[in-house]
């Protein structure tokens, strides 16, 4: 007999962990909602002519890609072999999973253009799939919560995603975090600064390894890429700034004075800033870290990651701008701005923090308990009534003894039950059982009914 399993990376969901996920979707959604965010949905699969060469090189060695069907190998000569994957793949796999929701969107933005009204906003919740090596926060399919604007250069879309994290982190009861903040022209800014025009993309795979492998290691490699000691010495005041948003702000401002591009960046994180304190709004958990590197083969304007501290976890969201996304896709001047929260690893963190309500996972308020045939018969007759106020409600479907029915619900975080006896048959009512404190007591169908919604 085969034994049954899961392959590395994916998991199942039982009716516990779905109630917590719920519980963090729909924080999220409500907030995508309340700033006027539209949900769509895309397919797993896309061509792989749409995903391939986004990512980079490491995103298209992660891309899943899906055999033909039928003879997958009949266009495939021993030609092809002798080169290699690279020839053999395109006649293999037309298609691939999505490696995440902002390529397929750009996408379906292209394809839908002349339907749509500008600037879109659109949330998208639902699972990708990367072939990573599979570690704790880390799995190869897991869900995005996505929240993308395109349509506008409004510096107020930036601004609002510091707030939407914001929102559903107080939601949610994260207090401890930080919301990372850079831009890209920022980093090639830096590259000009130190005297090494040009070099951005190198220097800022090294520096993005700040927070794991420390500045020494980090000079180390950057001098294996080919930067001088000169270049380091430059870049040396930019690791470890630990004044505030503004003072960091202004010593950019002066760090990159030479560097109109560079300068460029500086304001429009000021103008975010601003935006956040004419809204009324303070600039708490907001860092900005001008080492701040992801996203280099896409991202042209501000970079979010969020991360929240005491956990075991790395970041939970991220995002940024990629006006130039959709130009792949034929329609090219379309500015955009999105973020995206790893559910899986918010997840991960509130378990790991206890941050979950009690008994979130309850899903019935009511179970309705019996003796015998009659007190079944009975709370048959009640249980459509129950329902059609609202009322989450159970039957126990067998004939058995009432301690196992009572176990049941407290298994099940069930926190009432209706018992159905004689003596609720003959008066027409019910006896309502609290689990939680033990008390009971007689009651109308009326009156459950007001009392369990009045609970809600």
């Amino acid at each position: 007999m085969q034994k049954p399993s899961l392959p590395k990376g994916t998991r199942d969901f039982g009716p516990v962990q779905m109630a917590r996920r719920n519980y963090i979707l729909d924080t999220i959604k409500e907030t995508f909602q309340l700033f006027g965010y539209q949900q769509i949905e895309t397919p797993a699969m896309e061509n792989l002519s749409t995903l391939t060469g986004k990512y980079g090189d490491e995103g298209d060695q992660l891309l899943f890609k899906i055999l033909n069907s039928g003879d997958f190998l009949k266009e495939v000569t021993p030609a092809d072999l002798a080169i290699g994957a690279k020839s053999v793949l395109s006649k293999v796999a037309e298609k691939g999973l999505r490696y995440d929701l902002t390529v397929p969107f750009a996408r379906y933005v292209a394809m839908n253009r002349n339907e749509l009204s500008f600037p879109f906003k659109r949330y998208q919740i639902q699972p990708v799939w990367r072939a990573d090596r599979p570690q704790k926060g880390r799995y190869r399919e897991f869900y995005q919560c996505d929240a993308d604007v395109v349509g506008t250069d409004s510096l107020l879309c930036e601004a609002e995603i510091i707030l939407m994290i914001r929102q559903v982190f107080s939601k949610l009861g994260l207090k401890d975090y930080s919301i990372k903040i850079n831009n890209r022209k920022i980093l090639t800014g830096i590259a000009e600064a130190i005297g090494a025009e040009g070099k951005e993309g190198p220097l800022c795979v090294a520096i993005d390894k700040l927070d794991k492998i420390g500045w020494q290691k980090v000079q180390e490699e950057l001098l294996e890429r080919g930067f001088d000691g000169s270049s380091l010495s430059l870049l040396a005041p930019l690791v470890g700034l630990s004044s505030g948003v503004k003072e960091r702000a202004a010593f950019l401002t002066t760090f990159l004075k030479d560097s109109p591009t560079g300068l460029q960046g500086v304001q429009e994180l000021e103008e975010v800033f601003s935006l956040l304190e004419k809204m009324g709004t303070s600039l708490d958990h907001i860092e900005f870290d001008s080492m701040l590197a992801r996203g280099l083969s896409y991202y042209t304007g501000a970079i979010f990651e969020v991360k929240v501290h005491g956990v075991s976890i790395g970041s939970v969201s991220g995002g940024g701008r990629y006006d130039n996304l959709t130009g792949v896709f034929g329609l090219p001047g379309v500015p955009g701005v999105g973020f995206s929260f790893g559910v899986d690893r918010v997840y991960d963190v509130m378990e790991e923090l206890d941050l979950f309500p009690k008994g979130s996972q309850a899903s019935t308020q009511l179970l309705l308990a019996h003796f015998d045939e009659a007190g079944f018969t009975y709370a048959l007759s009640l249980l459509a009534k129950l329902r059609q106020a609202g009322i989450k409600t159970e039957l126990y479907p067998d004939l058995t003894k009432l301690k196992k029915q009572l176990e049941l619900a407290s298994k099940k975080e069930i926190p009432f039950v209706g018992i159905c006896g004689d003596e609720e048959i003959a008066s027409g009512t019910l006896a309502l059982k609290n689990l939680v404190t033990g008390e009971q007591e007689l009651l109308t169908l009326d009156a459950v009914i007001a009392k369990l919604t009045a609970i809600g």
